[in-house]
């Protein structure tokens, strides 16, 4: 096992459709783990939701969140980062993100169509600049 350096946790981020684990609280303080989709942007973490959606209700009213992205294939590696999300409503940040958000998963010839379909009002666009990040490689070598 070793710890990730910068370059590598990027590359194990962003490698094919690996998807992140959203973790928030919800307002009775329990724990509430999604699936999510998302890009980076420079170390920043981006990915959309439904402004309706349990996710974003735990967002906006306690927006400390934890994401883990995870190789389930031997020797198992993992990245969790922890921090503050900041959401926007921005229409224009929205399709810009959600198109390659929808490129990343989806294909590049449905990318636009999923950027379109989900930069509409309602949708929120978050972003998690990481306070703290665990990267571990290689665990079971």
């Amino acid at each position: 096992m070793h710890e990730m350096r910068p370059d590598e946790r990027r590359l194990f981020l962003m490698a094919g459709t690996r998807t992140g684990t959203l973790g928030t609280t919800r307002r009775d303080g329990s724990p509430h783990v999604v699936p999510i989709w998302f890009v980076l942007d420079g170390d920043t973490v981006v990915f959309t939701c439904d402004g309706h959606s349990v996710k974003a209700a735990a967002l906006r009213r306690d927006p400390r969140v934890s994401i883990c992205v995870d190789d389930q294939r031997p020797p198992y590696s993992f990245v969790e980062m922890r921090g503050t999300a900041e959401l926007s409503e921005d229409l224009d940040e929205l399709r810009t993100w959600a198109t390659l958000i929808g490129a990343r998963y989806m294909g590049a010839d449905q990318a636009e169509e999923f950027g379109a379909r989900n930069a509409v009002p309602g949708e929120l666009l978050v972003r998690l600049d990481p306070e703290k990040t665990i990267a571990r490689a290689e665990i079971a070598h």
